[in-house]
Order: C-alpha cells, then sequence, then structure tokens
C-alpha cells in the first residue's frame, strides 16, 4: 500500500464549504471531520490575554454536528472518501449511526467511512451521557450497527446497554457495499476490538514509531485470530507537529494555547520522554479535559509549569523536511495515511494563516522521502 496523505475539514464556525473543492482533487486518500461538543482549550485562556485568534472567534467550541457536515460534504465532491474522526457511541445511540452512514453513504456514492471512538470527558460528561464502561459499550453498539447492517428483516438484540425488538434497518447499502467503519484505538482492549471489526484504525496517541508498531501489531494480531485479513485494516494517524525554523518555533511553544497541548498527554506518557507533567503524575492527557472547569488561576499556574523542551521532546517540529523525516519513521513502522497536523496554527493569526502552505510542503517532502513524488 502507498502512502497518501489525510485532510482535515474543520466542523466549527465559521464553516468553509468551499475549502472542500480543493481537497477533492484526488490528492487525498481521504478528508477527516471532527465531531465535539466542545474542543479541548480552557475557556479561561481563550481571550484577547492570551491569544489573538479569540478577536476571530469568540469561542473555540463553535462546532458543528460531524455527521451534518459529511452529508453536505458527500453531495458537495465528488472523487474523495470522507471519514468522521470520530463519532463517539456514547452520545449517539447506534440505530441512529447504522441508519445515519448509510444515509451519508448512498449520499457519497459509497465514499462514507464512519468513523467511531468510545468517548471523551469534554464531550460526553458535561451533557449527562452515561460515560460508565465506554468500552464494552462501544463493542455492543458495533455489533448492533453490524447486525442491522446484514440482517434481512426483523431482528432481536438483547444486551447490556441495547435492546432490540422487531427492529429491522431494510435500507440497502450502497453499491452493494456497507461504509467501512474506522475506529480510533490506543488501549489494549480498544486495539483487540479494532482487529475484530476495523477496517482502520487511529491511534488516539502514538508518540514513537515503535510504539505505533506496538498497537499497530496488536491490531493485527487481534484481526488474525477473528480470521481477518490483517494487511486489509487500513493504518492511519494524526500526527500533531510544529512546523517553522528556530525562531518560528521558540515563539510558538512560548505560546499559551500550544503549551495547553500538554493537557492531552498524559503524565506517564511525558514520564518517559523523562518530564515531569504540570498537572501532576495522575494526569490522563485528555481523557481528563473538561475545558469548562479549568479556572484561570489554575491554567496559568499549568502554563508556567511547562517546560518547552517537554512539548519538542512528543512533537515532531522544524522544517517541512524535518518533519517528514521524523513522520517517515512512522511510516516505515506501518503507518499508510498520516494527517499532518500542525499544531503551531495554535500560536496566532499570523501563525495560523501559514499554515496550510506548511502543511502542503511537508506532505510533498514526506512523500518524495516515500519515493512516490
Amino acid at each position: 500500500m502507498q502512502v497518501q496523505p489525510a485532510a482535515f475539514f474543520r466542523t466549527t464556525l465559521p464553516i468553509d464549504l468551499e475549502a472542500l473543492a480543493r481537497v477533492d482533487d484526488g490528492r487525498y486518500h481521504s478528508v477527516w471531520l471532527p465531531d465535539h461538543m466542545v474542543s479541548f482549550w480552557p475557556d479561561s485562556i481563550w481571550t484577547p490575554e492570551f491569544t489573538d485568534l479569540a478577536e476571530a472567534s469568540p469561542s473555540p467550541h463553535r462546532h458543528l454536528d460531524g455527521m451534518a457536515v459529511a452529508a453536505a460534504a458527500a453531495v458537495l465532491t465528488q472523487r474523495v472518501p470522507l471519514a468522521t474522526s470520530v463519532v463517539d457511541t456514547v452520545r449517539r445511540h447506534p440505530v441512529m449511526l447504522a441508519q445515519s452512514a448509510l444515509t451519508i453513504d448512498h449520499l457519497a456514492k459509497g465514499r462514507f467511512i464512519l468513523g467511531l471512538g468510545s468517548g471523551e470527558t469534554e464531550n460526553v460528561v458535561p451533557y449527562g451521557f452515561d460515560f460508565a464502561a465506554p468500552v464494552s459499550r462501544f463493542e455492543e453498539a458495533l455489533q448492533v450497527i453490524r447486525l442491522l447492517w446484514e440482517s434481512h428483516g426483523p431482528v432481536d438484540f438483547s444486551g447490556r446497554f441495547y435492546q432490540l425488538r422487531h427492529a429491522r434497518l431494510d435500507t440497502e447499502p450502497y453499491d452493494g457495499h456497507f461504509p467501512e467503519i474506522w475506529i480510533g484505538a490506543s488501549g489494549p482492549r480498544m486495539l483487540e476490538i479494532t482487529g475484530r471489526y476495523a477496517d482502520g484504525w487511529w491511534p488516539a496517541g502514538a508518540w514513537t514509531p515503535d510504539h505505533y508498531a506496538e498497537m499497530l501489531g496488536a491490531v493485527r494480531t487481534s484481526a488474525e485470530r477473528a480470521g481477518r485479513d490483517p494487511m486489509a485494516i487500513t493504518p492511519c494517524f494524526i500526527q500533531v507537529c510544529l512546523i517553522g525554523d528556530d525562531d518560528e518555533l521558540a515563539e510558538i511553544v512560548a505560546a499559551p494555547l500550544v503549551r495547553a497541548f500538554l493537557l492531552q498527554v498524559s503524565a506517564k506518557t511525558l514520564a518517559d520522554f523523562g518530564f515531569e507533567h504540570p498537572c501532576g503524575d495522575q494526569w490522563r492527557g485528555f481523557q481528563d479535559i473538561d475545558p469548562a472547569t479549568m479556572p484561570r488561576e489554575r491554567i496559568v499556574d499549568f502554563l508556567d509549569r511547562v517546560d518547552p523542551a517537554a512539548i519538542l521532546a512528543v512533537v515532531p517540529h522544524g522544517s517541512p523536511r524535518q518533519v517528514a523525516t521524523r513522520i517517515k519513521e512512522f511510516v516505515d513502522a506501518g503507518l499508510r495515511v498520516p494527517k499532518i497536523l500542525d499544531y503551531g496554527a495554535m500560536a496566532g493569526r499570523r501563525h495560523a494563516a501559514a499554515s496550510a502552505e506548511r502543511v502542503r510542503a511537508t506532505e510533498d517532502a514526506l512523500l518524495e522521502l516515500c519515493g512516490q513524488s
């Protein structure tokens, strides 16, 4: 399988649907659409005091429904596959996910990919959803989706979380093929589930090529045990990076929203790189983020404790060629569909304006390194 980058399409306001034409020309393997209620950035630092991005948008949480945007994208594009990255099975009932995915796939003429995950605190807890046993709930949701897709006529299902009685979904798949299911997973149970069910895989965090290869190996081993072709599962990754020269990087890592990236990194991961986490040794990363409950005093104290070297240790950084060289190591570990995400765009409007061009240059450099230029 050749390496081919993926593109991101923002599902926040202001939304630029005209930009879809720029990713529908064959360059990209797929377009990934996030599905969030809120973003990872704490409200208390989304102010002009900390970032000029707050002058462009009054809130970082102006999210639109990812599935609805995917439906719009389906009728505004012709070639590129569209993937949710990812919809969780806590906020959305699997019966509705099964129907919505078929609907969007018909609109897209077979190009829709249902990207699924088990959920994150910031999108679930504030809204009163039951977040108990999310992995078990996730696996049962997959069973329900597959059952409805693959059954003819009414079905019954009696599970821990979901009950179906004479339920049916008679909508046939587009051109005889159901949408692919891609899964966001990093923990042992989720990786095992991925191998049994998924057509594609993203890790929620892979901080080294060896870590990526280890998780991919677990997915493929699970697939083999289930009698599936392990090489048919597409290995993907959202690679966070910082693109710029040395002077720019010094300015970027000083920016509060970039420093806040470490909120998404667990204490254990940071310790593996030789650093103490500013939130303490029990911090679990993005699983613990609830941006509305992090007061200004706590975040300011956190930012003061951030060691810029810790950010640079966990995130590929430098020129487009330098970042591409690092991502090539993940390719050597099995990655085939990378999405290069320049987090330097969060350093302010000037850096955000340059980000798209830098990402494209990094994609070009990576393809060259892979012998595909």
